[in-house]
């Protein structure tokens, strides 16, 4: 038999399904209930995520609203760039990135407290559930994980709604009316899935958009931008520096303003579902595109090629929840191996959804003129190129004279 809960650490934030959550584990496991609130640059005002905890009966003390928008691009969103990982050829991971440090600054809190039990508001059916849990128990293997949505018959929005009527939970105007998306926003992305996207022939509305404008009323004269990187990360924009997240956040303001960064994909869950969801990745988009670009001219060949054999296994790891694996761990030391010389700067056209690379430029540059140009040259002697080719193809000359045996 579970032992008695005192305390849980919830990550909470303070929407309609959190608050229910809240208030449910008050009154289920008759425990003291801590939140905690994670900025990651959703944009939204979150103190009063503080006042309806505390209408709630949580303690002053028991309240914890944390700003990591700038741990989170500097160690979490960089790091994957720097990979530059994708899942299934299309998705920038927005959600799966911020969920492991939720989960690291949730259990940070829980030891703080002295909480003998974690717990969110993730279903049972999506990838949250396993990204939070695999990084609760990386830190801590004896925590307690409480999952309502496993657990209540709270499944519906209109029983939702009824038990938090019934249990004086605050309700916004926007809870009571049905909200035609299941939204998840931070400062890489802003995700939406369920109702009419559930057919994947139906087109999203025009309006669910929230970053980006649509390519066609997008500004008609381009914009150029300058993106300057220091081993492996960008670190300015036209010449200035700039912090992670605000650089992330000046780079979404550039892509929203000329339609960069929309996307809809029919994905694979790790629970086993396939999963139609769209997102907006402005500034994501252009930064991996910027990315691509300076490790063209600094990155050996053999290094390139093997980083972008890698990038998958690494990308689904993160989708999957392993952030905090040790094969994630090893596979990071590698690439971030490979981006001591990806110094330099990128130069980009942003123009009606389209980023397109103008130039690059890099101190410790391989791309070498003398040996690749069209011209007359004294480095290389072309005559070189026919032995090359012979022993390449021996194979194939000693296999086609068999055949013919």
């Amino acid at each position: 038999m579970q032992k008695p809960i005192k305390k849980v650490a919830l990550a909470y934030s303070g929407g309609l399904d959190t608050s229910v959550i809240l208030k449910w584990l008050q009154t289920q496991y008759n425990c003291e209930v801590v939140t905690f609130t994670a900025d990651l640059g959703q944009g939204e005002e979150l103190e009063p995520a503080r006042s309806k905890a505390l209408k709630l009966g949580v303690k002053p003390e028991n309240i914890f609203i944390e700003d990591l928008r700038e741990e989170f691009v500097r160690d979490f969103v960089f790091p994957m760039f720097r990979a530059n990982a994708i899942y299934e050829g299309e998705y920038l991971l927005g959600t799966s990135i911020a969920r492991p440090l939720i989960a690291k600054k949730q259990m940070e809190i829980a030891a703080k407290v002295g909480a003998d039990a974690v717990s969110h508001g993730a279903t049972g059916k999506g990838n949250d559930q396993v990204r939070f849990e695999l990084g609760y128990l990386s830190f801590n293997p004896d925590i307690t994980i409480i999952a309502p949505w496993r657990e209540w018959d709270l499944n519906s929005r209109a029983a939702l709604l009824e038990f938090a009527r019934k249990h004086d939970i605050p309700i916004e105007k926007k809870h009571t009316e049905e909200s035609p998306y299941s939204m998840d926003a931070n400062l890489l992305h802003i995700s939406y899935e369920g109702k009419g996207l559930e057919d994947p022939f139906n087109a999203p509305d025009e309006d669910m958009w929230r970053l980006t404008v649509s390519p066609e009323n997008a500004p008609n004269t381009p914009e150029i931008v300058e993106i300057g990187f220091e081993k492996g990360d960008a670190v300015s924009i036209d010449g200035k520096a700039l912090s992670p997240a605000s650089l992330l956040k000046t780079l979404n303001e550039l892509g929203g303003k000329h339609g960069v960064g929309r996307l809809d994909i029919v994905e694979n869950r790790y629970v086993g579902m396939k999963s139609r969801g769209c997102y907006e990745t402005p500034g994501g988009t252009i930064l991996l595109k910027a990315h691509r670009a300076i490790e063209s001219i600094t990155l050996d060949r053999g290094e390139a090629h093997l980083k972008d054999e890698l990038m998958p296994r690494y990308a689904e790891l993160i989708y999957n929840g392993y952030w905090w694996s040790n094969e994630r761990k090893m596979l990071q030391a590698a690439i971030d191996a490979t981006q001591e010389n990806v110094t330099g700067v990128v130069k980009l056209k942003l123009y009606k959804g389209n980023v397109i690379t103008l130039g690059r430029k890099a101190p410790r540059s391989l791309f070498s003129a003398a040996y690749s140009t069209f011209e007359k040259d004294e480095v290389y002697n072309q005559k070189d190129a026919a032995g090359f080719i012979r022993l390449n193809a021996l194979r194939f000359i000693i296999g086609g004279k068999a055949k013919r045996s």
